[in-house]
């Protein structure tokens, strides 16, 4: 059933409690001594003064009443006793009517449906076409002046129907149309807030509403709106874009503060300590506000100096608050760079000096490869044991010499602190045949060995099992005469080698020429355990 459906049926029933003359006939429901109460079949009762009446009257009498008005105070109707004359002109509501005009008109009651509206004549305007939200509102238009368009005219039948509601809506597009046009872009507006949404808040600028995204808000960061805004808060914000056809405008509160960034510049330098708080993590590190508005990023790799971290919720989590170093600053692209492990200081710093060639060290194994062994020499610091220094003997397999997680002991081979490397050696500290051999002499002690190399004044003399020295002679060697003559029995030769290292006595005088293969007295003229290194020379 459409809106104007049985309107006229409406209208009848409303003129059924009129008499002849259109006057309502209302019941007494109470008398004071000012007012006499009238039931005239609305929710609210009407008033007529007690000064109106020659003779007293007692509730359930019976009057012929004319609505004169509302009383805006009470909200009680105002009654006449005298008809209240409507004037008719149906050539001019017809004309109305077809030209779609709009036409003035008082609200005169609230009826089952709707209200009634004077318009020249008595006209029916249902609730829906009203502009109210509810019954309440509609009550409140009671002797108010309306613009409203006819909707439906019927003169035989004297039924005519008015639309608020329509002409209501275009006055707010017309309205909204000129709000559109009147504003410019960089302007600063005063709004109520209207409505609040996850991505943002709407605000009335006066008659139109406008979006303040959340990320407008505030420079620093804001999870949700309403978390600073409330529904009916008045702010001030600037207009940053104006879309007429689409019928949007952008607001933005932070931009009517100063940036933060103009102040980094003179505020933060590289190499700055700064705490602030994580406000969020991403794959390849952690985002830091340092204040509002201002964030630095913690790339992973910058995140601890003692092992990989593969993402940054191994470490951190949001809303830790950490210390960092400032690596580096672009204003132009509102970037700073951030370090963690820097705050920690560089184990680094003097590993030159810790660890310098030559150094014992002591530490667990943190990762076996193919290629060597990892060991940690101090927090944040590791050397490498490649598998040629893990055994004096052939190892296929690191995993076969070392564990993960165990401590073994290592020399220092080398260093290079730009790039970070230690280069180690457990080799190198297991005891062999030499070391024994040193530790077991001292220097000035003669000792028989066996001449290796003849060159010139100089060469190699091998004084055990393995061992050898270099060797200084100091008289006229001679060229071996013969491969036939440098030959000896093995045997024999060996033989006589330990007698002759065990008595120490020479096996040729000294006037014999000097060849290899040849068993000789030696002094020891220098011992060096560190350098595994021996030094002889001719007795």
């Amino acid at each position: 059933m459409s809106d104007s459906d049985n309107f006229s049926d409406i209208l009848k029933q409303y003129d059924h409690a009129r008499n002849s003359k259109g006057q309502i006939e209302g019941t007494v429901v109470s008398v004071n001594d000012e007012f006499v109460f009238v039931d005239i079949g609305y929710k609210t009762e009407g008033t007529l003064p007690v000064s109106v009446f020659t003779k007293p009257v007692n509730p359930g009498d019976k009057l012929l009443v004319s609505i004169a008005g509302r009383d805006p105070e009470g909200g009680y109707y105002l009654l006449s006793r005298t008809r209240v004359q409507i004037p008719t002109d149906w050539s001019a509501l017809e004309k109305a009517f077809a030209d779609e005009a709009t036409i003035m008109g008082t609200v005169t009651g609230v009826i089952k449906g709707g209200v009634t509206v004077d318009v020249g004549v008595r006209a029916f305007m249902p609730a829906s076409r009203t502009g109210t939200r509810d019954a309440a509102e509609m009550e409140k238009l009671v002797g108010s002046e309306i613009r409203c368009r006819i909707t439906k005219i019927d003169v035989a039948d004297e039924d005519v129907v008015v639309d608020r509601r329509a002409v209501l809506e275009e006055e707010t597009r017309a309205q909204e149309g000129r709000r559109y046009e009147e504003l410019q872009e960089g302007a600063t507006v005063h709004g109520t807030v209207r409505s609040l949404a996850d991505y943002g808040a709407f605000v009335d600028i006066g008659g139109v509403d406008a979006l303040l995204h959340v990320a407008e808000i505030s420079w620093s960061r804001v999870n949700s709106p309403a978390d600073v805004l409330t529904v009916g808060q008045e702010v001030e914000a600037k207009v940053i874009k104006v879309d007429p056809e689409k019928r949007r405008i952008s607001l933005s509160m932070k931009q009517l503060q100063p940036h933060p960034w103009d102040s980094v510049p003179s505020k933060y330098k590289v190499g700055d300590r700064v705490r602030g708080t994580v406000s969020r993590l991403m794959d390849f590190g952690a985002f830091v506000e340092l204040e509002p508005g201002i964030e630095g990023m913690i790339h992973v790799s910058e995140m601890s100096w003692a092992k990989k971290v593969r993402k940054p919720s191994d470490l951190l989590k949001t809303g830790d608050s950490v210390e960092a170093v400032i690596l580096g600053i672009n204003p132009a692209e509102k970037r700073i760079a951030l370090g963690l492990k820097q705050a920690l200081g560089d184990p680094w710093k003097d590993a030159s000096q810790k660890f310098a060639a030559g150094t014992v060290i002591e530490g667990p194994v943190t990762s076996v490869q193919k290629f060597g062994a990892f060991v940690q020499l101090t927090e944040g610091v590791e050397g490498m044991v490649h598998v040629s220094e893990l055994s004096d003997k052939r190892v296929d397999h690191p995993q076969d010499v070392v564990k993960l997680g165990q401590r073994v002991q290592a020399m220092v081979l080398a260093i290079d602190p730009e790039k970070r490397q230690i280069k180690l050696s457990m080799k190198q500290l297991i005891p062999t045949g030499l070391d024994e051999y040193i530790a077991e002499h001292k220097l000035g002690d003669i000792v028989s060995g066996r001449v290796l190399e003849v060159n010139g004044e100089r060469g190699r003399a091998e004084l055990g099992q393995g061992i050898q020295a270099e060797a200084k002679f100091t008289q006229k060697a001679a060229q071996p005469a013969a491969a036939a003559t440098a030959k000896a029995d093995l045997s024999s030769l060996t033989s006589m080698l330990q007698n002759k290292w065990k008595s120490g006595a020479s096996a040729s005088s000294k006037s014999e020429d000097l060849r290899a293969g040849q068993i000789r007295s030696f002094k020891i003229t220098r011992l060096d355990a560190d350098a595994k290194k021996i030094e002889v020379e001719l007795e």
